[in-house]
């Protein structure tokens, strides 16, 4: 096989990425003390921002969807949009557990679009109603000079979410050796790597064709919602099932699992084949099995690390929101390492 294409190819450097990251992060620590009440108990670096308001601790994390907006475009398709905008914030702040409360969304447009704002806003709805949270006020830009193209649909999207810590914040220190990680159902690509995936799929296919191992359109494939996990993990923190740590497998995959702890090892010894969109993009991008599980969720959006003998408890209460979860890896002694075992050998992401 030749070499094939890699994220940073499509014009991602995860590397170059996560060093601007760390510089932002040391530059706006600063602020953490300039609080007039409260204290900033995590900053930068995890899956949300927590401050402690009296005994309150708040949440607080802002994403968007990505690229994904330019399949929205060219399916002229824009009811889905915001289930993705809401599930990439709450699907982050639950992993510190902190559970999802009010949101505001920021929608940039080329121009007034009085129609394409109230698709976007179904599914926002939509992903507010799946995460039992409010959606409590929002932005809307003109900005011809920024958001390009020829659409008269162009347009980028947003959101902050709020949460609330019930217990004690989840932050990943408990993540010890002999632990298990459960990974859980995608919905598919949920709202990350299109850059990639847009790049290899749509050089090759338009929305409306066919392809070998999807069984939709390629467009209806790469519009599909990002899977929203709030209402299963919320009842697992509420049943008290021993967690450990919490991941949302977003930009990066599986290589952002050491920012909950960094002292140990996380191998993925049994992650699922390549299936549909991921075995897809992997043949016509001829892309290297390390690079798919460096870019893409690989089928398995969110992971739970608990002890081995919470495991059972964790996959049967998953059933019962109907998502399947299994057992894809598991906690050794390391520094921060990220092992996955394809092909029957074992490679570092």
């Amino acid at each position: 096989m030749t070499k094939g294409i890699t994220y940073r190819d499509a014009g991602v450097d995860v590397k170059k990425i996560r060093s601007a990251q760390r510089s932002i992060g040391e530059i706006i620590s600063a602020s953490h003390s300039l609080l007039p009440e409260g204290k900033v108990m995590s900053g930068f670096g995890h899956y949300a921002g927590l401050i402690k308001l009296g005994k309150q601790i708040l949440a607080l994390h802002s994403d968007g969807v990505g690229t994904k907006v330019l399949v929205a475009q060219l399916m002229n398709r824009f009811d889905t949009v915001g289930i993705d905008c809401v599930a990439m914030n709450v699907n982050d702040i639950i992993c510190v557990g902190a559970m999802p409360i009010g949101f505001v969304d920021y929608v940039a447009l080329r121009q007034p679009n009085e129609g394409l704002l109230e698709e976007i806003a179904k599914g926002l709805l939509k992903g507010a109603k799946q995460s039992e949270m409010a959606i409590v006020g929002g932005e809307t830009a003109i900005l011809p000079d920024i958001i390009s193209g020829d659409s008269e649909n162009a347009f980028d999207l947003a959101g902050t979410v709020m949460g609330i810590v019930r217990e004690k914040p989840i932050l990943g220190q408990s993540v010890r050796q002999g632990d298990v990680i459960v990974g859980v159902e995608s919905s598919g690509l949920h709202s990350n790597g299109y850059s990639l995936a847009r790049k290899i799929l749509l050089g090759r296919y338009s929305v409306d064709d066919n392809a070998e191992h999807l069984v939709q359109t390629v467009g209806e494939e790469l519009l599909t919602p990002t899977r929203i996990y709030v209402k299963p993990v919320m009842e697992l923190l509420k049943k008290k099932i021993p967690v450990h740590g919490l991941a949302h497998i977003t930009g990066g995959a599986f290589t952002k699992l050491p920012r909950l702890n960094s002292r140990v090892r996380y191998v993925l010894e049994d992650l699922p084949p390549p299936t549909g969109i991921f075995k897809q993009i992997q043949v016509d991008g001829r892309i290297d099995a390390a690079e798919m599980c460096r870019t893409f969720n690989m089928g398995i959006g969110f992971c739970v690390i608990c002890p081995r003998a919470a495991a059972d408890s964790v996959t049967r209460l998953f059933a019962k929101f109907k998502m399947a979860s299994r057992i894809v890896g598991k906690i050794e002694d390391g520094n921060g390492e990220v092992i996955a075992n394809l092909a029957g050998k074992r490679q570092r992401l």
